[in-house]
């Protein structure tokens, strides 16, 4: 019976595990677990008892007992046993869902032994589905590796650890997204985002999600938004060869790109040229054109700019931007092309940490983007209110990511 009541236990482990990671989208810098209750153990036994008590029912019984009796047939355990499962308390999504506490990173071994072949790095603060134990080891799934790690590392099924380092998000699938001061159709308009950009969730509530942009924190209709939430995962060996490689082609085409923006300053200085290729605005205002090709450089560029309005969908340093273009039309002046997107650009270049900021580095936070000019400050076009303007502190809304171009 104890090895029975075993195999139950460990059926109904696999069972929940295999929900959650069905539940469970992967990408190669984001582990993406859907809110879904569904996904526990206890939705996936209440599916079954229903289904049972209905053939029940159709058998003219009623009794719990009757209940009882069918689940243990339908499942191949007695009545006692499928009474403790009835018993068992639903799981929450993080219950499988573990987080690395090391000081940088801990390795995904091939078998669960310190001489295993290694697979990947899970960082700290990344997280990981627990698939089951062998001895002190966690064998566990994490973006695209599978392995063991010794169970010492992972904090197991802490919610508050998993929500304190995981980002809920909410992905806009309509063309122009109202964003709301309150959870109704009649409140004030707040601002508008375009399709495909990526919020931070603040608060859900049945048909109304709560995000933050750059005019406030306001309501959108959950039917517009797909929500998840991502969790940074492990690195297999291969992702990690592939993320270097490409860092190090970049790094190569910013330095292309600055000794051409060098060079095209030169040209224009020993030419006597004064033109910007900034443009000029209709006040009249005139620009320096870019001079160098580094981060200071980019900086000093975009800072001639402030004052100068922000404008949906626009691209102009001069006539009007909004957030993602300025950012663009900046970078266009050195000879670097990045998307006309706030998500989108949180992906270009490099990371690096918000505490090793320097000038020029890409600023990305919910819903919005800046560029770093030092001093603790951004620039950045706001919103329609205030144009293109500094605003300091640069965390002065928290920073999803910061990218490195030069």
């Amino acid at each position: 019976m104890e090895g029975n009541n075993n195999m139950n236990r460990n059926s109904i482990r696999r069972a929940t595990t295999c929900c959650l990671t069905a539940a469970v989208v992967l990408t190669s810098s984001s582990f993406v677990s859907n809110a879904a209750p569904a996904a526990g153990a206890g939705s996936l036994i209440s599916a079954t008892e229903s289904q049972v008590q209905v053939n029940t029912e159709d058998k003219g019984s009623s009794s719990t007992a009757g209940v009882s009796g069918t689940i243990a047939k339908s499942l191949g355990k007695d009545a006692k046993e499928s009474q403790a499962v009835q018993n068992e308390a639903p799981k929450s999504e993080y219950d499988d869902i573990a987080i690395a506490q090391v000081d940088d990173y801990v390795n995904v071994r091939s078998n669960a032994s310190e001489e295993g072949e290694v697979l990947g790095k899970l960082y700290n603060n990344s997280a990981c589905t627990v698939l089951g134990t062998e001895g002190d080891w966690y064998k566990i799934h994490s973006g695209d590796v599978e392995g063991y790690i010794k169970a010492e590392f992972l904090v197991l099924g802490n919610a508050e650890l998993a929500k304190s380092v995981g980002r809920r998000v909410a992905d806009v699938k309509t063309n122009t997204l109202n964003v709301r001061a309150d959870a109704s159709t009649d409140a004030e308009l707040l601002g508008q985002v375009p399709e495909g950009e990526e919020l931070t969730v603040l608060e859900e509530n049945g048909d109304w999600v709560k995000v933050a942009i750059e005019e406030g924190d306001g309501w959108v209709s959950s039917e517009f938004v797909e929500t998840s939430t991502h969790y940074v995962v492990a690195e297999s060996k291969e992702a990690e060869e592939a993320r270097l490689k490409k860092e190090e082609e970049e790094r190569r085409a910013a330095e292309e790109a600055a000794r051409a923006a060098t060079q095209r300053s030169s040209q224009r200085s020993s030419g006597g040229g004064s033109s910007s290729s900034g443009g000029s605005s209709s006040s009249g205002r005139s620009y320096a054109p870019p001079s160098g090709g580094n981060g200071q450089a980019v900086a000093n560029y975009a800072c001639q700019f402030v004052g100068n309005p922000y404008v949906w969908g626009g691209t102009s340093l001069t006539n009007g931007a909004d957030c993602s273009g300025f950012v663009m039309s900046v970078y266009a002046a050195f000879g670097v092309g990045l998307p006309h997107s706030s998500s989108a650009l949180a992906g270009v270049g490099y990371g690096v940490s918000p505490d090793a900021m320097q000038p020029g580095d890409i600023v990305c936070y919910s819903g919005h983007v800046g560029i770093y000019v030092g001093n603790n400050t951004i620039v950045h076009a706001s919103t329609e209110a205030t144009g293109i303007k500094y605003t300091s502190p640069a965390n002065y809304r928290t920073i999803v990511a910061v990218r490195r171009i030069f």
